[in-house]
């Protein structure tokens, strides 16, 4: 599949949770030098990933609304997950983004919870469930971001 804005966005909003957490265990100042350059070596890697990646939306808009890439890519979905918010109410780009950021925040953290050795199975079953919920979620807002990008390079 080639890049979309959507998809862009997802990894963009990805990168910038990893950089926060990276920032996060910097701040620690219990940790080794050598763990702290492991971890600032990481971070620098992080932002100019983040860079490429903003230069990569920059461009892909411009080209877009000059009609020389595909604004979005049509998905064959094979599953039904009917606990899943729907985002067609969602007109404006920028809460389509703020809401997909939003859904990759969740995610990150539901991810952690449960990989916590504390949890009895069941507790893991159920986040398991919403990690599937919030996912699809997050793949409907790429596509309505796409869509959204779609509809303003009409008019």
């Amino acid at each position: 599949m080639a890049e979309t804005l959507g998809s862009l966005v997802d990894k963009l909003s990805i990168k910038n949770l990893r950089i926060w957490h990276l920032d996060e265990a910097l701040g620690d100042e219990e940790i080794s030098a050598s763990k702290r350059e492991e971890l600032k070596a990481k971070r620098d890697l992080a932002d100019s990933q983040r860079q490429d990646l903003t230069n990569e939306v920059n461009g892909f808009l411009g080209a877009a609304l000059k009609g020389e890439v595909r604004i979005r890519d049509e998905k064959i979905k094979m599953y039904t997950n009917t606990n899943v918010s729907c985002s067609d109410g969602i007109k404006e780009l920028g809460e389509a983004v703020s809401e997909l950021a939003f859904r990759n925040i969740k995610l990150w953290h539901l991810e952690d919870e449960v990989r916590r050795t504390d949890l009895p199975d069941s507790t893991i079953v159920q986040t398991k469930r919403k990690i599937d919920t919030t996912n699809q979620e997050r793949n409907d807002l790429m596509d309505r971001v796409d869509k959204i990008l779609l509809d303003c390079s009409k008019l």
